[in-house]
């Protein structure tokens, strides 16, 4: 027995001295998660690698290590420098990283296997991270993708704001929070003011089609927002306040910890923009008067909105609740009614969503499982008032085409099975999707349709060396349209300080319930919905070519490339049948264009400089019209930290080239519409003070003063006398946010 003891002893001791043992801290020796350590034999060959756990820490087994003593490691994480030291059999490393002196992105996950850097992605991906969406003073995802290259933004006082996407509209473009698509289109676009980004960590957007990851409307791109978490052993209670000089008053709030594998976040929040109107004073906030003031170009509305969040880890399991609503008034004030202005004619528009996501996720050594379910509700509802001004009593006017309410809701559940072994050169991913859409409404066919969306879905990736490529397919039962099947075809070359993406992909968009199921027909409509209608489909060509240098405290990112899409069976509403309007698949669509940009940081200064070139296709048919209509644009952005400081200094500049169209107009003359360019431009100021728990900035938003652009009238024919213009924004403003953050973390690892 004393015999057997010992041994069990030695054994023990002997088991213990044969691991490497590493734990990684930042300079406060707070422990640093998922940190990739890599080791290498003397002859540079890779032995093994690991990512640090939860605690910052990780071991390596002699068998792991291959029975060799000295290794050589590399410790490296985005964001921090890093670090190459040799390491032996049998003993413990402490290795504390030091934050690099240069801005690096984060990491993505759109449309990948797993978490990794932007420049490793077989995707081209550019990322929003929170340092530029704070530099920004962005509130909602309008504000962030101001200075976006190859995406325009479009603004309707009533439905709110809109984007094109590489020339193409926003109905073809995949909007998602942590992967649930966002729900509720009007006139076919996710009104972008609706989204706030308090509780949003970065946006990923993917220019070109990901149909085969996340189904219809990614005809375009995805732009996928990633919501923030509690880091582990994190206590934070925090609070923000904006106010905007044309009469905008935000406050939100949160609290949330990250306790014993548990995470809990709780937010909320209130929007208030009292409308604006050109001529208005600034810095004050108007009574509305029964006078011809009380009718605003730029709406009135209020919004609240509110989310809680729960997770739990279990070993190599994370599961997570997220739920979210939202309410918004809209209130668009008519002008006092002749001869004695006592009576108005009134719109109020009441937005509310309610979303429910339950997300699962198993990571193996070589695998990872990812499912989601989501239940999303949408209301919209449209009342015009007969509104009395001397007693401000309203009444429900009779007109039943003044009163509308729209419901949208969506069940989706989506899973994947990944295998992500770093050694082998062949991964793949197979998954599925359930999307069930219901629409209800007086304008719907019945008062209620639904239809459904049955996809699997699969890629594999082949890697070696410098050589990425991933084939991938999907296939979808729908039960109200015939779906195409969807390839894609994903090739990545890199090789030192050059990278080459070229990549090919079908894309599509479903007919919308509305498009197949409308039913608006009175004295002054006629439209209906076409239950025949075919899917849009498209086929894109992306070719990207990049040049990175990052040498000690300098990075240098180069990138050139060019598109071509082409839409087939696009879905137009059209005059069939006397007053009649129906939607038909009679559209083809074609965009083509390039981009350039240059990225460069050095120390914490980093500065950015691109350019695109925009052809959209004319559909003028038999003329001697150009194929194209180019439309050039240009943006910069100037980024300067003073770390000892706290101090931020951020400036964005975009300019905005003329937009035109050849169009046919009602006497069959060619005609060129357009919409005139113009630039804008924000400066941003902001302070860490009080231990870096407040963070005061001040600035000055649309510097060169910009309201309203000109714009010829669509079809107005060549003897048409006028013009028109389009809201761009509300002129020059300035704005100031106070941020809040307390937080606790649980005590550092001592020496």
């Amino acid at each position: 027995m004393y015999r057997l003891f010992v041994f069990i002893l030695m054994f023990s001791t002997y088991s213990s001295f044969s691991q490497i043992r590493i734990s990684v801290q930042d300079e406060d020796k707070y422990p640093i998660p998922s940190v990739h350590v890599s080791l290498f034999s003397e002859s540079g060959k890779l032995v093994a690698m690991k990512l640090t756990n939860p605690d910052g820490q990780l071991e390596f087994s002699k068998d792991e290590t291959k029975g060799i003593t000295t290794l050589d490691a590399k410790i490296s994480f985005i964001g921090f420098k890093t670090i190459y030291q040799k390491v032996k059999q049998g003993e413990a490393f402490r290795f504390i990283l030091k934050e690099s002196n240069v801005m690096l992105n984060q990491v993505v996950v759109t449309a990948q296997y797993s978490e990794n850097s932007p420049e490793k992605a077989v995707h081209k991906i550019e990322i929003i991270d929170r340092k530029k969406i704070d530099a920004m003073g962005a509130v909602t995802l309008q504000d962030a993708l101001s200075n976006s290259m190859g995406i325009r933004l479009e603004q309707d006082n009533i439905l709110g704001s809109g984007m094109s996407l590489q020339g193409i509209s926003g109905q073809n473009v995949k909007i998602l929070i942590d992967g649930v698509p966002v729900i509720g289109r009007l006139n076919g676009n996710i009104d972008l003011s609706q989204i706030n980004l308090d509780n949003i960590e970065r946006i990923e957007i993917v220019k070109g089609p990901l149909s085969v990851n996340y189904g219809t409307n990614a005809l375009a791109g995805a732009i996928n927002l990633i919501s923030k978490t509690n880091k582990k052993g994190q206590v934070s209670v925090g609070g923000t306040s904006y106010y905007e000089s044309i009469g905008k008053f935000n406050f939100t709030g949160k609290v949330g910890f990250n306790k014993k594998n548990n995470d809990v976040l709780i937010t909320g929040g209130r929007n208030y923009f009292d409308g604006w109107n050109d001529g208005d004073i600034q810095f004050r906030n108007p009574t509305p008067i029964a006078d011809s003031t009380r009718f605003k170009s730029w709406k009135p509305k209020e919004q609240f909105f509110g989310g809680v969040q729960l997770g739990r880890t279990i070993k190599n399991v994370k599961l997570k609740y997220k739920g979210d609503i939202f309410d918004e008034v809209i209130w668009n004030r008519g002008y006092p009614r002749p001869p004695y202005q006592e009576t108005a004619f009134d719109d109020e528009y009441h937005t509310s969503r309610i979303d429910n996501a339950l997300f699962f996720n198993r990571k193996g050594k070589q695998s990872t499982i990812n499912v989601l379910a989501s239940i999303n509700h949408f209301e919209r509802t449209k009342n015009t008032f007969y509104t009395d001004l001397t007693t401000l009593d309203r009444l429900l006017t009779e007109n039943s085409g003044d009163q509308d309410t729209s419901v949208f809701n969506q069940f989706l559940s989506r899973g994947s099975f990944i295998s992500q072994n770093d050694s082998s050169k062949l991964n793949y991913q197979i998954g599925y999707e359930i999307n069930i859409e219901q629409a209800e409404g007086r304008r719907i066919e019945d008062g209620r349709k639904q239809q459904g969306d049955y996809a699997l879905f699969a890629s594999t990736e082949y890697s070696h060396k410098s050589f990425i490529v991933r084939p991938g397919l999907r296939y979808a039962y729908n039960t109200s349209y015939e779906t195409p099947i969807l390839p894609s075809l994903n090739i990545k070359f890199g090789k030192d300080k050059y990278s080459i993406r070229a990549s090919y992909a079908r894309g599509f968009r479903a007919p919308s319930l509305k498009e197949l199921y409308f039913n608006f027909v009175d004295i002054n409509h006629n439209i209906v919905g076409s239950n025949n209608l075919k899917a849009e489909t498209s086929s894109n060509y992306i070719l990207t070519m990049a040049y990175n240098i990052l040498h000690e405290n300098l990075i240098f990112k180069s990138e050139i490339g060019g598109f071509y899409n082409a839409i087939k069976d696009q879905i137009s509403l059209a005059q069939t049948d006397g007053t009649q309007y129906t939607y038909v698949n009679i559209g083809e669509f074609q965009s083509v264009g390039g981009q350039a940009d240059f990225q460069v940081g050095f120390y914490h200064f980093k500065a950015n400089l691109g350019g695109s070139y925009i052809g959209r296709s004319n559909s003028v048919e038999g003329s001697d019209a150009p194929q194209f209509s180019f439309s050039p644009e240009l943006r910069s952005s100037l980024l300067y930290e003073l770390k000892k400081q706290g101090m931020t200094f951020a400036l964005f500049y975009k300019y905005q080239g003329k937009l035109p169209n050849v169009i046919q107009n009602a006497e069959g003359e060619i005609q060129t519409n357009y919409i005139n360019a113009y630039h804008t431009s924000d400066f941003t100021l902001s302070k860490k003070i009080f231990k870096k728990q407040i963070d005061l900035s001040v600035g000055v938003k649309n510097i060169f003063d910009v309201k309203t652009v000109a714009s010829s009238v669509g079809g107005g024919g060549t003897h048409s006398s006028g013009g028109a213009t389009v809201p761009v924004g509300m002129g020059r403003t300035y704005f100031t946010a106070l941020k809040l953050n307390l937080t606790k973390w649980k005590k550092p690892i001592k020496d």
